[in-house]
């Protein structure tokens, strides 16, 4: 089979390497999925810039296509059907970056037929960080929130949920292009955090009041702002990314305002909360209520170009690779 792959860490045109590997054979417990599309995440560049490795790895935890086969103790059934993958490279060194994969039965989930599959390889990590962060969030029936990176892969779905959920989605966007982006999902007011002060801008849209919940990408540019009005007293902060592994924080401003920090990893749900996130990931697909945005598609050949445009960061929409 064709497949992508690194054996060091490093840039992806010195690291990376398109070639042919052995097919993999489902084993007990699992399927093998002919894949259609592999989602690249802003992870997966980290990994393979980061992440020591003594294996090769075939990188991408997000993916799409059709069960070809199944191992011992999987329904005959399945063989056939449509699935999105999660957690595919997570844990394990073969991801989804090549035309099959074989992994356990419970990461291949239905895909619904009115969902194609490049929006399939924008669900494991993009859709489920998006469904567990407002869950985390609580109710948000008439609440203001602050989605920081509202256009990004996840805050985009973040701003069509908190809306469904009937709450104000204020965000913050890089450019009038990414706001036009964000608010065709649902955003009602966009700050532009390269020119204007979040917590000014914040602090004026609610009255000097501030936000209810702040769903965030980046805790190392949020932790600064608790301090300075931008959440409400005994305001939430759910947070699933940070692009510093040490953060500072004003203990005394967060104490006296009661408020509460959750943090969550995508790839590390409960089982409770997994299984309900997958299960609100169905609900929607079937009811058609999500927009998926796909940037950038590129062939297999071009994964070297698929990974810088991811770190660059100004792609608007998922970036997916295109297998079949």
């Amino acid at each position: 089979m064709r497949a992508a792959w690194y054996l060091n860490n490093g840039e992806a045109r010195d690291v990376m390497v398109v070639g042919d590997l052995p097919t993999p054979t489902a084993a007990a417990g699992e399927v093998l999925v002919r894949l259609h599309t592999s989602g690249v995440n802003p992870s997966d560049v980290k990994s393979r810039r980061a992440r020591p490795t003594s294996e090769m790895i075939v990188p991408h935890s997000d993916g799409a296509g059709v069960i070809e086969a199944v191992g011992e103790g999987v329904p005959a059934g399945r063989i056939g059907e449509r699935v999105w993958l999660w957690n595919a490279q997570w844990g394990r060194p073969l991801g989804t970056a090549a035309d099959y994969i074989a992994l356990p039965s419970a990461q291949a989930v239905p895909l619904p037929e009115g969902t194609d599959f490049a929006a399939g390889a924008c669900l494991g990590i993009p859709v489920v960080t998006a469904v567990q962060a407002v869950h985390l969030a609580g109710d948000l029936t008439g609440q203001q929130v602050l989605v920081t990176g509202a256009s990004s892969a996840v805050g985009h779905y973040v701003t069509q949920l908190v809306t469904l959920a009937g709450g104000h989605v204020i965000g913050t966007v890089g450019s009038p292009a990414k706001a036009r982006h964000a608010q065709a999902a649902g955003l009602q007011e966009a700050i532009f955090y390269k020119t204007e002060s979040v917590a000014e801008r914040v602090k004026a849209l609610t009255g000097g009041r501030g936000v209810a919940v702040i769903i965030d990408m980046d805790f190392a540019s949020t932790a600064g702002l608790l301090a300075q009005g931008v959440l409400t007293p005994h305001g939430r902060v759910v947070c699933y990314g940070a692009n510093a592994p040490e953060v500072s924080l004003n203990f005394r401003a967060l104490l006296f305002q009661s408020v509460s920090l959750q943090f969550f990893l995508v790839y590390d749900l409960t089982p409770a909360d997994r299984q309900r996130a997958l299960d609100r990931v169905t609900a929607l697909l079937q009811a058609q209520q999500l927009q998926h945005s796909i940037g950038r598609r590129f062939p297999l050949a071009e994964v070297v170009q698929a990974h810088e445009t991811v770190e660059a960061g100004q792609e608007i929409g998922n970036v997916v690779i295109e297998l079949c």
